[in-house]
């Protein structure tokens, strides 16, 4: 074989092998050619998924998942309501019972007095018997003794005002006064009426003549 067909043969070899190299070396290029022209379709792709998205969150507005979310609001602000109510017939029904207990005491004094009251007449009775010398003995003078005791005991009641007591307005009401010599200050010089007291409490007012200084 000559040298000019081995020229000639290997030229194109030579030429082709330059031509694929030269291929082979654009073929990156090309590649990142493409892959810059395909960014634009991500971005639009990534923004209708946030179109899609939108989409979804209005629509679940009207959905059952929304309704259902309301109404369960809803139970819970009327369970907050009842709580509430609830919280506060505790405290109304708390204070009840507190006032009723610290008006116990109140009442049973109360009911005390008014049964004391009553039998104030007895007591005036019995009071005058004495003074009249009816009670010196007797199964009556021991029973009006007993009765007199029980009330003083039990019940802290005792009777005052006494002829020479120092008048005082708030124990004793003067029915009659006179002046005296004998005196320098207003004092009892009769007792008509006996009060009662309990404690320092007056259940009825001594009924008096006062003796007043000239």
């Amino acid at each position: 074989m000559s040298t000019e067909e081995t020229n000639g043969f290997s030229a194109p070899n030579e030429d082709a092998n330059v031509a694929g190299a030269d291929s082979f070396e654009s073929a990156p290029a090309g590649q990142a050619a493409e892959n810059n022209e395909t960014a634009p379709g991500a971005d639009a792709a990534s923004q209708a998924s946030s179109d899609d998205m939108s989409a979804f969150e209005e629509q679940l507005e009207d959905s059952e998942l929304a309704k259902a979310l309301e109404r369960i609001a809803s139970v819970e602000d009327q369970l907050a309501r009842a709580n509430a109510e609830l919280y506060n017939q505790g405290q109304e029904y708390a204070n009840y019972v507190r006032r009723s207990k610290e008006a116990i005491p109140g009442h049973k004094t109360a009911g005390q007095d008014e049964v004391i009251e009553s039998l104030i007449s007895v007591l005036d009775d019995i009071a005058a018997a004495r003074a009249h010398g009816d009670l010196e003995d007797g199964p009556f003078a021991s029973i009006a003794t007993k009765l007199e005791e029980t009330l003083k005991t039990r019940f802290e009641l005792e009777r005052y005002g006494a002829p020479g007591d120092d008048f005082d307005p708030a124990l004793h009401d003067a029915l009659m006064a006179t002046t005296s010599a004998d005196v320098d200050h207003p004092v009892i010089g009769q007792v008509l009426t006996s009060g009662y007291r309990r404690g320092d409490r007056v259940v009825r007012a001594a009924k008096v003549l006062v003796n007043n200084p000239e």
